[in-house]
């Protein structure tokens, strides 16, 4: 065990290195425009050369992009409640499942028109279904999607979540939206955590605390989610490693991402409100933390030229997702408002 450690020392300590340059740049920059997952990421990519002048970091990064990553989703249970689901109601789940539908429904389909790798669309679809670049970094180890593919989905998420920081507000006001039809809005329509919380508080504060509150209710969707790819995953691999369509057997057990369960469990410790809330946001941040290092470590082993190379067809792909999620977001709630 200490010589396994002392073999993942140097990148663990490179990842926590990046983590920490991360916190700091993140917080320099006014209005959380560039989150610290994506400032981790950047940054990673920016230091990739120097992977290859350590190669005894290796290890330690592999290690951090694949089991600290897990780590850090487990532990990411602890900042949601089941309650939160009861609290959004049916008129919040009814308008996700629609925005879900469209993600997954639209970005299959796109995804074929525009000839993009299934992986990559899938990651695209994830993002924008469910929390930005959490999904990404969740889902991508599961289908065993490349490193280049990770770093592009989560690099399209931040251009298009920089927008909607900036333009949400305005047009929010624009439509005469309350704060509530905003809040809803914003919480199933825009991706990543850090800018829900940007475009929502940009409204109101009103707006903002029920924007967060449905985008943690998403969140929660990684479960299915990830299961149901995993399933799918390993039928395409039984396929193409010879398997006849339709008869190929997956083994249930084999494929199953025991981590979700982990995830549930911290899940329902925080719905059971047996912990204190100090000992809760300790946990909550050792799991941001853990988060940020993977992202580094997922930098790290990507150059800019591989995200270069996958090409603009993903990125139009990205941004239909995007831009269909949003006119979906906004006429559901504006159709359910009326209904309810």
């Amino acid at each position: 065990m200490s010589e396994k450690l002392r073999s993942y020392s140097p990148g663990l300590l490179l990842t926590l290195i990046l983590a920490g340059a991360s916190f700091w740049l993140s917080s320099r920059i006014p209005g959380d425009i560039i989150g610290t997952s994506i400032m981790a990421l950047v940054l990673g990519m920016i230091c990739h050369p120097l992977l290859a002048k350590l190669p005894q970091a290796s290890a330690g990064v592999n290690y951090v992009s694949k089991s600290v990553l897990k780590m850090g989703i487990i532990l990411m249970g602890i900042s949601l409640s089941f309650s939160q689901v009861l609290m959004v109601g049916k008129y919040a789940l009814l308008l996700m499942m629609c925005t879900l539908t469209t993600a997954f429904g639209g970005g299959y389909l796109l995804g074929r028109l525009f000839k993009v790798n299934w992986k990559l669309s899938s990651l695209l679809s994830a993002s924008t279904a469910i929390c930005g670049g959490t999904a990404v970094a969740t889902l991508g180890p599961v289908i065993e999607a490349d490193d280049s593919h990770i770093a592009y989905a989560i690099s399209a998420t931040f251009l298009f979540d920089l927008l909607t920081v900036i333009l949400f507000p305005w047009f929010g006001r624009l439509l005469g939206l309350t704060d509530m039809s905003y809040g809803l809005w914003v919480g199933t329509a825009v991706n990543d955590t850090s800018s829900v919380v940007a475009a929502g508080y940009g409204f109101s504060d009103a707006a903002g605390s029920f924007a967060v509150i449905v985008k943690l209710t998403r969140t929660l969707f990684i479960v299915p989610i990830v299961l149901a790819f995993s399933f799918i995953h390993a039928r395409l691999k039984a396929r193409s490693a010879g398997g006849t369509k339709g008869t190929e057997k997956v083994n249930i057990a084999s494929i199953f991402p025991w981590f979700v369960l982990f995830f549930l469990l911290m899940v329902t410790v925080k719905s059971t409100g047996v912990l204190p809330e100090p000992v809760v946001a300790k946990i909550s941040s050792l799991s941001k933390l853990f988060m940020i290092m993977a992202m580094g470590a997922i930098g790290l082993k990507t150059s800019f030229q591989e995200v270069k190379g996958v090409g603009w067809k993903p990125m139009a792909l990205g941004v239909a997702i995007d831009t269909s999620v949003v006119f979906v977001a906004l006429a559901m709630q504006a159709i359910l408002q009326r209904l309810f």
